[in-house]
């Protein structure tokens, strides 16, 4: 792994870590200023949106697991699992894009059955 993939890498952990703890403050800090992020639900712009759009789903963690982290060049993918006290397990992916030390791009992937099933919105067959 060169500089710039680690450098990436680095920098995705730090903001992973930081969300998946609750400290949406610090977790921001690693976010540009108009940093752009791909939700399942629509595009967020800016760090704002991105940390509104964050806090509700950190608040309900009871446990996130890391799974694997890898970089290229100036970006990251983290994947990772998570709980809460509704759901046993959700597991998601983030692509991140970093320029000058910051997040620029997030492109998030998880998946959405779990919480289907939670709220009862889908009948398993």
């Amino acid at each position: 792994m060169d500089v710039r993939q680690a450098q990436a890498v680095e920098i995705a952990l730090s903001y992973h870590q930081a969300w998946t703890s609750g400290n949406l403050e610090s977790a921001a800090a690693h976010l540009a200023p108009e940093v752009i992020c791909h939700a399942p639900a629509g595009d967020l712009n800016g760090r704002a949106a991105v940390q509104a759009f964050m806090a509700p789903f950190a608040a309900s963690l009871t446990e996130s697991r890391l799974l694997a982290a890898y970089g290229a060049d100036d970006e990251a993918i983290l994947m990772y699992d998570t709980a809460n006290r509704a759901i046993p397990s959700a597991p998601g992916a983030e692509l991140y894009r970093v320029r000058n030390n910051q997040i620029v791009e997030i492109r998030i992937i998880f998946d959405r059955l779990p919480f289907a099933l939670a709220r009862g919105s889908v009948v398993e067959v």
